[in-house]
């Protein structure tokens, strides 16, 4: 019986070594297998380039290029534009200052003529209703009131067309997104859920029109508030300015008198 059990041991130990390297090498092709797919998966991914990506997208993409360009037209022109010097003048104020202590309203004007800016065309509007023989500082502080909010409102507006690019990008990646979804469910409802590669480019189109409204859109909105707080910041010292200006008026004309 213990010499049948002898005999019968290495036949055990054959097949188990013989199943041990059927499984090694199987293994092993499958591993290889799936290298390979993944370095073609990879080659795939690795060929498509942004061009493709965009044309991906679809007709949402047409849109979102414009607000691209838009919003950084905008950022473009606001950090030209939404800047002290350009807007307070100083320069032009210190000569108007100069010639409002010495009663000269006439130099005032001149000077805010020569040097267009909002805070000289909101001084030139004060000083048109400066009559020194009569003088009414409430007229004159009327006066400047109402030019401030003509004058201060116009470049505010091209900082919030900053807003309307930030909020439309990502509605409009959304309107693309629930395009790609609808098409990759009539892919569905026509050909069943076996149709891989249609339905995977729907949802790409889908996901891809979702990331470029948030690429475009939130640039855009963190420079609407960058340079609504910088533009409030000027606009406060334009007040303080032109009120220097009005007590320097105030003081000449009773200095006179």
């Amino acid at each position: 019986m213990n010499i049948s059990k002898l005999r019968i041991l290495p036949a055990i130990i054959a097949i188990a070594l013989f199943a041990v390297a059927t499984q090694w090498v199987l293994t092993l092709q499958l591993s290889a297998q799936d290298t390979e797919l993944a370095a073609e998966i990879a080659d795939e991914s690795q060929e498509k380039s942004l061009i493709d990506m965009y044309k991906a997208g679809g007709w949402a993409m047409y849109p979102l290029t414009l607000l691209s360009i838009g919003g950084f037209g905008l950022i473009v022109y606001n950090f030209l534009a939404v800047r002290p010097e350009p807007i307070l003048n100083t320069a032009a104020t210190l000569q108007i200052d100069e010639a409002l202590a010495a009663i000269d309203v006439e130099r005032a004007k001149t000077i805010c003529r020569e040097n267009p800016s909002p805070i000289t065309n909101i001084i030139e509007a004060g000083m048109n209703r400066v009559d020194v023989n009569n003088f009414d500082p409430e007229q004159v502080k009327e006066a400047i009131e109402e030019s401030s909010s003509e004058e201060l409102a116009g470049p505010f507006v091209l900082i919030n067309y900053l807003s309307v690019v930030g909020s439309l990008s990502p509605m409009v990646g959304l309107l693309g997104t629930v395009s790609g979804m609808v098409k990759a469910f009539n892919v569905i409802e026509a050909e069943g859920a076996g149709s891989a590669q249609a339905l995977a480019g729907n949802i790409s189109e889908a996901l891809i029109t979702t990331a470029t409204g948030m690429i475009v859109g939130i640039p855009a909105m963190f420079f609407f508030f960058f340079f609504k707080n910088r533009y409030g910041k000027i606009t406060s010292r334009i007040g303080r300015v032109v009120g220097e200006l009005q007590f320097t008026l105030n003081k000449a004309i009773k200095n006179r008198t």
